[in-house]
């Protein structure tokens, strides 16, 4: 068992590394969340229809974000999602939008496709929404 001085000496390193570890632990995040090219020839076929979302009961508010991924697949399919679910293997933002993804309640993925789809509209590239979104999520 250590002795007073012992302990006393070692205190700031401790502290010191209780500190940092949170720094390093988002810098491994970021390192896993990186935002993938998309896949040539991508389409929206396999994100979640509008009438089985109303068949499960989501809104209109919902539904519009599965609409407005659909349109943009090769926008949605080059995001990283920064929920978790890229950590958990789903490949991007669009996977979150497939029937096993998370967004039909997670509030990240849906936050992120808001940002995406009004930015996509406005004309922005998708490395300009890529800021966008980790600015935000990041």
């Amino acid at each position: 068992m250590p002795d007073r001085r012992s302990f006393l000496k070692a205190l700031p390193g401790v502290a010191l590394g209780l500190f940092a570890l949170p720094l390093r632990l988002e810098a491994r995040r970021r390192e896993l969340v990186s935002h993938p090219e998309p896949r040539e020839g991508i389409t929206g076929k396999e994100v979640v229809s509008a009438e089985t979302l109303r068949s499960e009961g989501h809104g209109d508010e919902v539904i519009a974000l599965f609409d407005g991924i659909r349109e943009m697949p090769e926008v949605a399919d080059g995001l990283a999602c920064h929920c978790g679910c890229m950590l958990m293997g789903n490949r991007s933002l669009l996977t979150c939008y497939y029937d096993k993804g998370m967004a039909r309640g997670c509030l990240i993925c849906q936050g992120e496709a808001r940002i995406a789809i009004r930015r996509h509209a406005e004309g922005q590239s998708l490395e300009q929404i890529r800021r966008a979104i980790d600015a935000r999520y990041g």
